[in-house]
């Protein structure tokens, strides 16, 4: 074997180690997280899925656009849509829920027309719920 074909070779085992050991990371820190840390990783989860989208947008990768988004969708509709607790969040769960349902339908738009300006608001929204999430964590851990 020529050492560009073992390097090759290494790389490419190396790679799928790599992502291997990201996959046991991300799942370790999902078993470690809390309801609340659970959260914050789903809006990081979507927000960078958009980001995602959005490079397939500009590379003109159709496939890779559409898998993006239907990440983000799965995340939104199927992760912080679905944990919202109508019963004990009253008024503000159902205006999150509605609030989610405007991002869903803004995420698909984005996907039917190319629209960067729809995927820009679906992360600017998900920013500023993802936000106060996470002022909401550091004030109950008292920071």
């Amino acid at each position: 074997m020529s050492a560009r074909r073992g390097a090759a070779a290494y790389a490419k085992g190396h790679a799928k180690g790599a992502g291997a050991y990201a996959r046991v990371g991300v799942e370790s820190g999902v078993m470690a997280a809390s309801p609340h840390q659970l959260i914050v990783m789903l809006f990081d989860g979507a927000q960078a899925a958009i980001r995602a989208a959005r490079l397939h947008i500009e590379q003109g990768n159709t496939a890779g656009k559409g898998q993006s988004i239907s990440k983000a969708l799965d995340i939104v509709n199927n992760g912080l849509a679905a944990a919202l607790d109508e019963e004990k969040g009253g008024e503000v769960a159902t205006q999150l829920a509605g609030l989610y349902d405007y991002i869903g339908r803004r995420l698909l738009q984005a996907n039917l027309r190319n629209d960067t300006d729809a995927l820009d608001e679906a992360e600017r929204l998900l920013e500023d719920i993802g936000s106060a999430w996470r002022e909401i964590g550091r004030a109950d851990q008292g920071g």
